[in-house]
């Protein structure tokens, strides 16, 4: 049977330079050399993080030192520690949006925290409700430990937070003296437009956490990424690291692969992805009785798409799996895991050639579900 993979979030297989790779890991091994007998210590192989300063210094428009940063085992290690060093005790609040990464959830969930969710649009949080939000938690004498936001290409909704409110955000924040954690894992995923900067690009405060990644510009097998902060941030988000640092071995391989050339594989990607992304928004947009609306990002890897207020979710997704379409039920990404009437469809793995033919078979899959609803079911509360 052929299978439609829409649910995985990963890039293009083509894309990746293997050879490229190859080359530059035999380069690295011969420089790091006996380098590789000693522990690469919290902050991690300097290359990858002069590498990896001056990507954000082009992307941002202003100066990163590398010493801000320190290397990660994948960003999710980054996105945890920052709740292991945040939180004061279990039953913590951390805000996040109402709809976030489902590894996110999990993660913060699993350390005993309680996540209260702000409203998406398709500008990202909501401003006034997370002011109310934090207004109402003040009242109560309680303080959240922090922020977590995913600013730009958000998952799952591939939202994008404009400067204004970005600027608003860090006021709201500030006013209330609440860390904000921004997790830029795909900043570089850009196709078209403007790019907006990021928060510490607008106003580099000593509360805020950044968070970077290679999973979704190289590859998450790679297990690469990085926090950013200012001292003392950085050295209290440190402290709580117990791994001995991440893989010299790796990030003295991918430093050398992208010494020169980050930009020019980033470039390639896009395209790929782009043409990828178009085709999903084509193929949608053929079947509006199956999904009325859907998100249309300007980069990321997933679109957020709407269904009809009478599809068994549940049954839709086993359905489609049965004739070997996948895809993430939105569910998977409340915070609170309510059934919510939307699915996630990842583009990036998918070969360019199955998208349409994918989405017309996941179209009539919610044209057989709804078929044979039961005609006293009730309409799913968005």
């Amino acid at each position: 049977m052929q299978t439609y993979d829409f649910g995985a979030g990963r890039t293009d297989p083509s894309s990746f330079p293997t050879e490229a790779l190859a080359e530059a890991a035999q380069r690295a091994i011969r420089e790091v050399g006996s380098d590789l007998v000693h522990y690469p210590g919290p902050h991690g192989h300097l290359g990858l993080r002069e590498v990896m300063a001056a990507r954000e210094s082009t992307r941002e428009g202003v100066e990163v030192s590398p010493d801000r940063l320190a290397l990660m085992n994948g960003s999710m290690q980054g996105v945890t520690l920052a709740a292991e060093a945040l939180m004061r005790r279990p039953g913590d609040i951390i805000i996040t949006e109402e709809v976030t990464y489902s590894g996110t959830i999990r993660a913060y969930s699993g350390l005993g925290a309680q996540l209260v969710g702000i409203p998406v649009d398709e500008q990202g949080m909501q401003m006034d409700a997370l002011a109310e939000t934090l207004g109402d938690l003040q009242r109560r004498g309680t303080s959240p430990a922090f922020i977590y936001t995913l600013t730009t290409y958000q998952n799952p909704t591939g939202s994008v937070m404009p400067r204004s409110r970005r600027e608003r955000l860090l006021e709201i924040a500030r006013s209330h003296g609440v860390i904000i954690v921004e997790d830029n894992c795909y900043a570089d995923v850009h196709f078209e437009g403007e790019q907006e900067p990021s928060l510490y690009a607008i106003d580099d405060g000593p509360d805020l956490v950044y968070i970077g990644s290679l999973s979704k510009t190289l590859g998450p097998g790679v297990r690469l990424g990085y926090v950013m902060a200012q001292a003392p941030m950085l050295e209290r988000l440190l402290a709580r690291r117990f791994d001995a640092g991440n893989s010299v071995l790796a990030a003295s391989i991918v430093a050398e692969l992208f010494r020169d050339g980050f930009w020019d594989h980033v470039a390639t990607t896009n395209a790929i992805l782009k043409a990828k992304r178009d085709a999903v928004f084509a193929g949608l947009g053929s079947h509006p009785e199956a999904f009325p609306s859907f998100s249309r990002p300007r980069g990321g890897m997933f679109v957020w798409v709407r269904l009809p207020d009478d599809v068994d979710r549940e049954r839709l997704y086993d359905l489609a799996q049965a004739r070997g379409v996948m895809h993430a039920m939105g569910s998977g990404f409340h915070i609170n895991g309510e059934d919510v009437p939307y699915l996630r469809l990842a583009f990036g793995s998918i070969q360019p050639e199955l998208i349409r033919d994918g989405i017309d078979l996941l179209a009539d899959c919610v044209q057989e579900v709804r078929a044979t609803a039961p005609a006293h079911a009730e309409p799913a509360i968005a």
